[in-house]
């Protein structure tokens, strides 16, 4: 039995070389780009990935081409890696093992470590991600931070594991920020019709950042663990303002604003 490894890109010139290297192993590797503009399409051709192009159009994220890249996939069981996450051999072991096995689950939740400033960030582990599974019978929402949908039993490699966490690469802050803005913008898509009012302006944030650097133990963690905590806060800030906004583009006319 075949594993397929599927990748989604998008200007994923920076860690690609590194995650292709790291998947080598397996029977094949798509790449799915979207269009990129940097050296993507070049690197993945060196590797002689099954490369599939994507329309990016008005996407913000990978998540509308994840389905059709899964379902492009020639082997039955998939893993799905993102262009900045590196894939252990232990869990490349792992995983072939599992699916010779009768009562091997239709999907796997894998731990994944992350890291920034040259740190493993242990307050966020295990962050598990359903990321193999079964081809048939997959679907994968199209907004972003969401799972796929699988048919059949779903289980959860141990976090005790280390071995077999996936290894996601660090981006600067200024690339962090980017990210956010697009991703609270696909989160306001998500959650149309949502109301907004002052206690989630004023303390969903709040919430989160004491949830994060408290409950989690990102406080000893350093000022690696506030900047962490603050991202956390600031960004579920991000959507909060932003549900409110689209809100009130229903509401406001031009006339509002006065005449000149």
């Amino acid at each position: 039995m075949g594993i397929s490894v599927v990748i989604n890109t998008y200007n994923a010139e920076k860690y690609l070389e590194r995650v292709l290297q790291s998947v080598s192993g397996f029977d094949e590797i798509v790449v799915c780009d979207m269009e990129s503009t940097d050296r993507t399409v070049e690197i993945a051709q060196k590797y002689g990935c099954k490369l599939l192009t994507f329309e990016k159009g008005d996407h913000k994220s990978a998540e509308p081409a994840r389905t059709y890249a899964i379902q492009s996939a020639s082997n039955e069981w998939v893993l799905v890696v993102d262009a900045d996450e590196l894939v252990t051999s232990a869990l490349r072991d792992y995983l072939y093992e599992q699916i010779q096995k009768a009562d091997c689950p239709s999907g796997l939740y894998i731990p994944r470590k992350n890291y920034m400033f040259g740190q493993w960030m242990k307050f966020l582990y295990p962050d598990h991600q359903l990321r193999f599974f079964k081809r048939s019978g997959t679907v994968w929402p199209h907004f972003v931070h969401t799972f796929p949908t699988v048919e059949g039993k779903v289980a959860k490699i141990s976090k005790k594991r280390h071995d077999l966490a996936l290894i996601h690469l660090p981006h600067d802050l200024s690339g962090t920020f980017r990210r956010l803005n697009l991703y609270s913008d696909n989160e306001v898509e998500k959650r149309k019709g949502t109301h907004v009012g002052y206690f989630k302006l004023l303390c969903y944030p709040v919430f989160h950042f004491f949830k994060f650097y408290i409950l989690k133990g990102a406080i000893f963690s350093g000022k690696l663990g506030v900047i962490q905590a603050q991202r956390v806060a600031f960004y579920k800030y991000m959507v909060m303002a932003k549900i409110y906004e689209d809100e009130m583009k229903g509401k406001c006319k031009e006339d509002n604003y006065g005449k000149l």
